[in-house]
């Protein structure tokens, strides 16, 4: 879709018009969908679809809010990352998450044709992501190293953006993004050399 297809649409949208926010949501659910599934590769299907709605529900209540610095899916991540957080931090809270049906990434919608895209190109941060566990552990890194760092290396990575895009979504120029997510990834490096450590230790006990 491109930028002046985008901005009629958000102005349809804004005037109310019910084929316009289905268009919005076909054009976005699935990315939506795969984000949040990089955000944590312990979400169910269900916990996916939920979190979805959160954020296409935000998108309707605050879409008069949007300046468009920035592309719709840009500040749509942002939105999904924000939720994505909320729902682990809730389920963790209550002590969820036990007996989940995982998503698959081929399973498919009600009217055919994939529910959520499979990730597309190459994962990031660079090798990392080479499994789930990995990732998984790369989540909890990131849960650790926190904000601001955490929400440009999703943006980033995660969801494939540009330094431009993501310099549009956090009001920064795409040399300040450039040097915060080398500051970023050093900072870290060390965090995740320690999950990755612990984890080969729980994995391969010591035998005293």
């Amino acid at each position: 879709m491109s930028r002046g297809d985008e901005t009629e649409l958000i102005a349809q949208c804004r005037r109310g018009e019910p084929a316009a926010w289905d268009a919005l949501f076909d054009a976005h659910y699935a990315a939506v969908g795969r984000f949040v599934l990089q955000l944590a590769p312990d979400f169910s299907h269900e916990d996916t679809a939920e979190i979805c709605q959160e954020v296409f529900l935000t998108v309707i209540q605050k879409l008069g809010t949007f300046q468009g610095q920035s592309r719709l899916q840009t500040w749509l991540f942002r939105i999904a990352a924000n939720h994505a957080r909320d729902f682990r931090q809730r389920r963790q809270a209550a002590k969820r998450g036990a007996g989940r049906e995982p998503l698959s990434l081929h399973q498919e919608g009600p009217e055919g044709g994939a529910l959520i895209d499979p990730p597309a190109g190459a994962p990031g941060p660079d090798a990392l992501l080479l499994s789930r566990e990995r990732q998984e552990l790369l989540v909890a890194a990131l849960d650790e190293l926190g904000e601001p760092c955490r929400e440009v290396i999703q943006l980033r990575y995660f969801g494939e953006l540009s330094y431009e895009e993501v310099g549009a979504a956090l009001a920064l120029n795409p040399k300040t993004v450039s040097s915060r997510l080398s500051y970023c990834l050093k900072e870290l490096a060390p965090i995740v050399t320690a999950f990755f450590s612990g984890a080969k230790r729980a994995a391969n006990p010591s035998n005293r």
